[in-house]
């Protein structure tokens, strides 16, 4: 039951391409480091997590930062919510542990739009839906990044972790 927003209907989608590499990936990825999220991902994780949690240790226990514009409180446990861009770099240059950010699209392209990203795990699959949401939406900021792991399942999932590198650099291919 994925969000359906903009008439997508293929919720599940991620299921037929679960196998044991993947889930090795996801376990660490899954490692708690607080997060952050949009509205709508809190909105859908918040209804799930608290009482789902044997799948995923520490979701719970973590602090769960959300950028809302609407939200103030939650009665999901360790939840801090956030107003603009400013509260989000306010937090980036914190002291504390990494923040992770899943799913949230429209957060993930702020991000990207005013160069608050610094890594980035990309899981590409080896289908197209015709429709969804995009993750390079109106304007990424232009920056470089270098691939430091890769992993391919056995039913094609391409998992890549990127770290920045610094400024787009150009050339002339064949120079």
């Amino acid at each position: 039951m994925e969000d359906t927003s903009g008439g997508f209907e293929h919720g599940g989608w991620v299921a037929p391409y679960d196998d044991e590499v993947g889930d090795e990936v996801m376990q660490k990825l899954l490692k708690p480091a607080d997060l952050l999220l949009g509205r709508k991902t809190f909105e859908i994780w918040a209804d799930y997590w608290p009482s789902h949690a044997e799948h995923w240790q520490g979701i719970n226990d973590v602090t769960k930062y959300v950028l809302s514009s609407t939200m103030n409180d939650s009665d999901w446990k360790n939840s801090v919510f956030l107003k603009n861009r400013t509260d989000i770099e306010n937090l980036k240059n914190s002291e504390g542990t990494d923040i992770k950010v899943w799913g949230s699209s429209k957060l993930v392209q702020l991000l990207m739009k005013n160069d608050l990203v610094d890594e980035l795990w990309l899981l590409i699959y080896p289908l197209t839906l015709g429709k969804g949401k995009k993750l390079f939406d109106n304007g990424a900021f232009p920056r470089a990044y270098t691939l430091v792991e890769s992993i391919v399942t056995p039913k094609g999932v391409i998992v890549a972790n990127y770290q920045r590198a610094g400024k787009v650099e150009t050339g002339t291919v064949g120079s």
